[in-house]
């Protein structure tokens, strides 16, 4: 039976993971995996759990397992709206942080509007913003011509509006990078120039290993600005549970909207997370956490400097899950993707955050995941497949090198 004509006509722009491909198919526990982006699940305060929930249960009772509001429990999000400086009417509770960018596509783009964002992009967000049929345009912020650039998106604006930008502005999601306090009042100045909107999206700013803070973009600019927050990283992401900081009259817009996705965030996580947060023990744990990512992080930037090959750099994060490594431009990590999934090493090929696909010399490896014991034969095994395919490269360099120098002695 062919069921295509039943499908509606967002489905051919629904963007496949080549992530979750990775878990549908492969048994992670046979593989060293660079892949996901899994937290390490001896951060999990797993001894904690039982008596969060008993605690919980007692003071909530039947309550607890009851639906709730859709903007979120009252009591998580008076813990959220006092650790991070808000009033409680602008915070909204997601059903993930993945939903938060989700239901902001849902809410603010038309097919054919404009995104801005980095490259490379978070491909979660990526696939969000195509499925509402979006086109994503880079925006960079590093470089002095971006007030031409935004007179260019202005100018096309007239036709396709520039609904928002879109950044992780600490330790993005590949590359690792954190934006300068200058990048981000780059980034603000281009919003209000364009009169549109910013969603920053930070899932690990609480994960910082090395360096000192920086203001967020909210705080510049907070009339404009939809922050998302997440418990993934920093409890545990079976919660499925993040936020929204923003607005009010957005947050009224995506709460409505929020009515008919789900209802409500789960009720019981909620009631964990709150209690979670507001005793003390988030920081307690994340203490422990960045503790042990920071060991991961270096572990992995030494692995890499001890095997890879000449011509192989990579970023060194102050803080997140992630390194981002550029290859000889030669080579092209799609192509060499199956090889090394054979040979029992899995990563991600760098041109699937772009959104012209290109940079296919370009890999995203996560450290947080993958048991330590298997981060040493699995980079080692990963750098010989890089050595190997560099040399098979030159080699096919020098073969057409010698073609060409042939033809043109024959042609004399």
């Amino acid at each position: 039976m062919d069921y295509s004509k039943y499908f509606s006509a967002d489905v051919p722009s629904f963007l496949r993971s080549p992530v979750r491909e990775i878990f549908r198919k492969v048994d992670l526990s046979a593989i060293c995996s660079f892949a996901g982006g899994y937290p390490a699940a001896v951060t999990f305060p797993l001894a904690d759990i039982p008596g969060l929930a008993e605690k919980v249960l007692g003071r909530y009772g039947t309550k607890a397992l009851q639906y709730g509001a859709t903007q979120g429990v009252p009591e998580l999000r008076e813990v959220i709206a006092k650790r991070y400086g808000v009033p409680v009417s602008q915070v909204q509770i997601t059903t993930s942080s993945q939903q938060g960018i989700d239901v902001c596509s849902r809410v603010f783009l038309d097919p054919g509007d404009v995104v801005l964002a980095e490259n490379p992009v978070y491909l979660g967000a990526l696939q969000s913003f195509r499925a509402y049929r979006a086109r994503v345009q880079e925006i960079s912020a590093v470089s002095a011509r971006h007030s031409e650039h935004a007179s260019c998106h202005s100018e096309r604006s007239e036709e396709s509006p520039v609904k928002f930008i879109y950044v992780i502005p600490d330790f993005n999601n590949p590359s690792g990078k954190t934006m300068t306090l200058q990048e981000r009042q780059e980034i603000v100045r281009i919003a209000r120039e364009l009169d549109c909107l910013i969603v920053e999206d930070s899932p690990y700013r609480e994960l910082r290993y090395s360096g000192e803070p920086v203001t967020t973009i909210r705080e510049l600019a907070p009339e404009r600005t939809l922050q998302l927050g997440s418990f993934s990283k920093i409890f545990a992401p079976g919660f499925r549970l993040g936020w929204i900081i923003g607005p009010e009259e957005l947050l009224e817009q995506i709460y409505i909207c929020k009515q008919c996705l789900d209802l409500c965030p789960p009720v019981f996580d909620q009631y964990l997370a709150a209690e979670f947060m507001g005793s003390g023990m988030l920081d307690a744990n994340l203490q422990k956490s960045i503790a042990e990512y920071r060991r991961r992080r270096d572990l992995m930037v030494s692995l890499l400097e001890k095997y890879m090959p000449a011509g192989v750099s990579w970023t060194d994060p102050e803080g997140g899950l992630f390194l981002w490594l550029t290859l000889p431009p030669a080579l092209d990590t799609v192509a060499l993707y199956d090889k090394a999934l054979s040979a029992g090493v899995a990563y991600v090929a760098g041109s699937f955050f772009y959104t012209d696909g290109s940079h296919r010399n370009t890999m995203r490896l996560n450290f947080s995941f993958v048991d330590e014991a298997k981060m040493e034969p699995g980079i080692k095994l990963l750098a010989a497949l890089v050595r190997e395919a560099a040399a098979a490269a030159d080699a096919t360099a020098d073969a057409t090198a010698d073609a060409a120098a042939a033809a043109a002695e024959g042609g004399r």
